[in-house]
């Protein structure tokens, strides 16, 4: 009987899914897929590891209303898939893991309720990352689960990066800068090496923009520095969250503005970003397509902040030997990446422009320094290869 693992990455309109086969203690990607546009316009699809469609299916916006629901419809489609037989073990992404999840971890329900707690430092996330953690334990209590935290691949910095200059009572209770997107970043850091051997321990930036945007500064491989802090509200602008932000905002708000703490929540998670400075969307696709003078402004500040923040990290490195786009927009948006590369050309950045317009792996000219890369993240084959490692030292330490 064929072994799988199946990887889940639950967010908050849309349910991503992987199912790996394992070969040689290796996952190898068997199909992919996703429901997006749950409550609004949901839809279901999946492809095999070749890109071939094995459903491409609408729902009306009552049929899946709800993450429980694109779980259920999603069961049931896999049980149909795979003639019943149940994956070997499920691994999921977890965007919060606090001061105490620095590696992934075996799912009981203690560590249930202690990921619980970080609920508020990660409200779009956190409640949406264990809800199928916690009804597949309630279905199938028996199945290993193995959560995979976006911080843990940050918890080495140093602590001049990882704190805030607030009380050390504070620190110790945990506020300080965690950093987010660690499995993106770690999987690139595993890449680089194949794929760039000359540079991949020396200092890179990683750009991870899509909807939810950060860098993260590597040296030899290892988080050195990242832009998001405590939450990951911090940093670059995002789709509807604003990045860096004088606190004194959120105290104006509150005392004078009379906002509430949920209000102020709501703001910051849903009404900012690209969707709060252009107030036409927080799809750069859409304001990239439009001829609005708003879409452009919002457009040229996440190109300005991402330029400055790469300026800020290379500092931290002490200088810079490539650059690495990633995610959603990193992957795609050749305007933006070439705008931002524009503002870096004092630090050496060159662009090769048809590269860069036919989204090719390296997009900066032969033999110029620092080299720029486009590389394709899988948070999800990392997840299902941390899976395998965890299961393998869990049944030899058995």
């Amino acid at each position: 009987m064929e072994e799988t693992v199946l990887v889940l990455n639950a967010g908050s309109s849309s349910f991503k899914f992987q199912l790996f086969t394992i070969e040689n203690a290796t996952p190898q990607r068997k199909l992919r897929g996703q429901i997006e546009g749950i409550g609004v316009n949901p839809r279901m699809i999946a492809k095999d590891a070749e890109g071939t469609p094995l459903v491409e299916r609408s729902f009306s916006p009552a049929e899946v209303a709800n993450l429980p629901a694109a779980m259920e419809i999603l069961r049931s489609w896999l049980d149909e898939t795979l003639d019943g037989v149940l994956p070997s073990a499920v691994g999921h992404r977890v965007v919060h893991g606090g001061p105490s999840f620095d590696q992934p971890v075996l799912i009981d329900d203690e560590k249930i309720s202690n990921l619980e707690r970080y609920v508020p430092l990660a409200p779009l996330h956190q409640p949406n990352n264990l809800a199928p953690i916690k009804a597949i334990r309630e279905l199938l209590p028996d199945m290993p689960q193995v959560a995979c935290f976006d911080t843990a691949f940050h918890r080495n910095h140093s602590e001049l990066a990882d704190r805030y200059a607030i009380p050390d009572r504070l620190y110790e209770e945990g506020i300080r800068r965690y950093g987010f997107h660690g499995l993106s970043y770690e999987y690139i850091a595993g890449t680089l090496p194949k794929l760039a051997p000359e540079i991949a321990n020396g200092r890179v930036i990683v750009a991870h923009l899509g909807s939810g945007a950060s860098l993260c500064a590597l040296h030899r491989g290892n988080s050195v520095d990242s832009t998001m802090g405590f939450t990951a509200l911090d940093g670059l602008p995002m789709g509807t969250r604003p990045g860096q932000l004088d606190p004194g905002v959120v105290l104006y708000l509150i005392s004078h503005k009379g906002m509430s703490v949920g209000e102020v929540e709501r703001l910051l998670y849903q009404d900012c970003g690209l969707k709060g400075l252009s107030g036409i969307s927080n799809d750069i696709r859409n304001l990239l397509a439009s001829d609005d003078r708003r879409a452009r402004l919002a457009i040229d500040y996440f190109v300005s902040r991402a330029a400055k923040e790469t300026g800020a990290l290379t500092a931290v490195l002490g200088g810079l030997d490539a650059l690495v786009f990633t995610a959603g927009i990193g992957e795609n948006a050749p305007e933006v990446r070439r705008g931002i590369c524009d503002k870096l050309t004092w630090l050496g950045v060159a662009l090769d422009e048809d590269a860069n317009t036919r989204n090719l792996e390296q997009i900066s000219p032969e033999g110029s320094s620092p080299a720029v890369y486009v590389i394709p993240t899988d948070e999800e084959w990392m997840i299902a290869t941390h899976v395998l490692k965890l299961l393998a030292k869990s049944t030899v330490g058995g």
